[in-house]
């Protein structure tokens, strides 16, 4: 396995939790704490948030930089953005021409 696969599988990983999910997309929305972010988790306890957010930085989809007491969080875009180019942009664009060729 390369070491591009190994980060991929990080970022299946990761995102194959609807709760990471919805933590990116907390995150896509703007920066903000640790803190904060277990707030908008009340269902979760902190330990479990935390452990969350470790699988999110583990695949780089997560930046945390302290700040004083505080860490705050930030969306890393770009191992989505791989994943996308890698996969996405090419099966869609596989599906399009399969399309093109049955419009034909």
């Amino acid at each position: 396995m390369s070491i591009e696969e190994g980060r991929d599988d990080l970022v299946f990983k990761a995102l194959a939790a609807p709760v990471r999910r919805r933590m990116l997309d907390r995150l896509r929305e703007s920066p903000c704490t640790t803190g904060e972010l277990c707030a908008r988790f009340p269902e979760l306890d902190r330990t479990t948030v935390l452990q969350h957010l470790r699988v999110l930085e583990r695949a780089e989809l997560v930046i945390g930089e302290k700040r004083g007491r505080e860490r705050r969080l930030t969306l890393a875009p770009l191992p989505i953005k791989r994943i996308h180019d890698r996969w996405i942009g090419d099966y869609a664009r596989a599906a399009v021409q399969l399309l093109d060729d049955l419009d034909r």
